[in-house]
């Protein structure tokens, strides 16, 4: 007796990409809802602005319309790189970018390490609370308490004085040659906590079974660092790197304005306070545009090349 084969079923049209990602944005649909008001304040305050650039490729006048403004071409640019303040305060301010990128880096690194060693609940509690609470203070009170603390009569030079260590007062934010140091270490007290966060995050990510296993053969607390926590922290650290070399042209504002002075504008003046003497200040509005540019630019290079190189070493990446 004949029988009809069984049909054969047919496998299941897999998904194209295109009906894929239709599907997940319906699945996730609550998470881009919340990202659309992020979205639209970075459209409108990171890219819309970029119309502006066309400010450095012209003679800038306010108050002429954008179609009598005269075009000078690469004017401002030529004469931005024939500028000696230009070259002073682009070493200041990578000089300051490296110094807080470095200090900010092992400070940060060190400390979240040590809170992790520590096994009083109460001391680490408040060993955070203390290391974060100057985060929170806004660089106008921050440099008013810096000055005070450094100032002839301050406690700094009181201490020194004390201990025999200097015959005299120092006018310690009255010498070029200090400043550098002197916004470093301001820079570490300040947000040193607010940066072990990340790390310490990232510390209890790490398998406590390692921790076990290592202490079982004798490993000391130091070798555990070395060879169990500190290569866990290795992607978190080259990411957020990365992300700093990005950033390596904007070494701050606040702070350089508000300790800088007079005698120590020589190594104070950076180039986001560039822009604004030569922007507000002096109304040359394209030279100042010409050199935000500028600063873009590498930036976005430093940023290109960290990731390519991390990339390039099989290490965590951005993209």
């Amino acid at each position: 007796m004949n029988t009809a084969p069984a049909p054969v079923k047919q496998p299941a049209k897999q998904d194209t990409g295109l009906r894929l990602f239709f599907k997940r944005l319906v699945q996730q649909r609550m998470l881009v809802l919340m990202s659309v008001p992020f979205l639209l304040w970075l459209f409108l305050f990171k890219y819309v602005p970029l119309w502006g650039w066309t400010i450095a490729f012209q003679k800038y006048r306010p108050a002429k319309d954008f179609s009598d403004q005269e075009w000078v071409g690469w004017t401002n640019f030529k004469f931005l790189f024939q500028d000696d303040t230009f070259y002073q305060v682009l070493r200041n301010t990578l000089v300051m970018s490296s110094i807080k990128l470095v200090l900010g880096f092992f400070t940060a690194i060190t400390l979240a390490i040590l809170l992790n060693e520590l096994r009083n609940l109460v001391f680490k509690r408040f060993v955070q609370t203390i290391s974060y609470l100057p985060h929170f203070i806004s660089w106008v009170v921050a440099a008013s308490i810096i000055s005070t603390a450094l100032a002839p009569e301050g406690i700094v030079n009181i201490l020194l004085t004390k201990l025999n260590l200097i015959d005299q007062p120092i006018l310690w934010l009255g010498k070029g040659e200090y400043f550098w140091g002197i916004l470093g270490a301001s820079e570490v007290w300040k947000d040193v906590g607010w940066n072990t966060i990340v790390y310490l995050a990232a510390i209890t990510t790490i398998d406590p079974s390692q921790y076990e296993a290592a202490e079982i053969d004798g490993a000391s607390r130091f070798q555990r660092i070395l060879h169990i926590t500190l290569p866990g922290l290795k992607p978190v650290i080259i990411i957020l790197l990365i992300m700093n070399l990005g950033h390596i042209l904007e070494a701050g504002f606040e702070p350089q304005y508000l300790l800088g002075n007079g005698m120590t504008v020589d190594y104070s003046d950076n180039l986001d306070i560039f822009v604004l003497k030569y922007g507000m200040n002096l109304g040359n509005y394209s030279l100042a545009t010409a050199a935000g540019i500028f600063k873009t630019v590498v930036s976005f290079v430093f940023l290109l090349s960290a990731n390519y190189i991390a990339k390039r070493m099989g290490e965590s990446r951005l993209f």
